[in-house]
């Protein structure tokens, strides 16, 4: 890895490499064989390291079990977009692990001190074709993958400030539920839409006046669901 420090699978990180969704439902025999068998290594990332760059090979699982990490890739005009956050603890670029091409398309840089976990892909690979448990698991987390893009891309497809964040709402809104716990503050997720976060700011507090929505923190709920669907269609 790029110039990080190697430091101890502790019980607290195996406990948090278990949280994640690729292991979590697996039953505690198969749990144990993993750490066994796994061939992985921990690192101590700093705030600013690269974890990962865009263009290189993913030839490890990689786990961020604490921190956060940026990701923004360059676009044909080298010009850097932000794609998402990611927030410990989480597998990431899990689809490219076993891809044909395994270029990754964006580069993962810490934004504050973190706990990274790496595991070669040939055992990964061993262990799925021993376990359909981990290969059901990982698909679905692959799969899951490529839908957050999807969703990502469909908001960005939207013209205005509030369009692409009625859509970032109803991205994160649980079924049946009209209260929206958001990942990120404003300015995060003024980078996230592509937008400035004054602007963002003006339209949120816009939606708050208009009865639309109202917001505490990171806490949104949507007061007329019906109206807010209609920004989006």
């Amino acid at each position: 890895m790029l110039n990080m420090e190697q430091t101890d699978f502790t019980e607290k990180y195996e406990a948090l490499l278990f949280q994640i969704p690729l292991f979590r439902d697996l039953p505690l025999n198969i749990k144990h064989l993993l750490v066994d068998k796994l061939d992985f290594t921990v690192y101590a990332i700093k705030k600013n390291d690269i974890v990962a760059r865009q263009h290189t090979h993913c030839k490890r699982l990689m786990v961020l079990l604490e921190g956060r990490l940026r990701v923004d890739s360059m676009d044909a005009s080298d010009n850097e977009v932000l794609i998402e956050y990611i927030i410990a603890p989480r597998a990431f670029a899990t689809p490219y692990l076993f891809k044909l091409d395994t270029t990754l398309p964006a580069t993962f840089k810490a934004m504050e001190d973190g706990v990274l976990l790496t595991a070669t892909n040939e055992s990964v690979f061993r262990l799925m074709s021993e376990i359909p448990d981990l290969l059901k698991s990982f698909l679905g987390v692959a799969g899951n993958c490529t839908k957050c893009t999807d969703l990502r891309l469909k908001a960005l497809s939207y013209k205005n400030i509030r369009s692409r964040f009625v859509a970032y709402l109803f991205e994160y809104k649980a079924e049946n539920s009209s209260v929206v716990k958001i990942e990120h503050n404003q300015v995060e997720l003024a980078d996230y839409l592509c937008v400035t976060r004054p602007a963002l700011t003006r339209e949120i507090n816009k939606m708050m006046k208009e009865r639309l929505i109202s917001m505490k923190g990171k806490t949104v709920e949507l007061l007329q669901i019906a109206e807010l669907k209609r920004v989006i269609l």
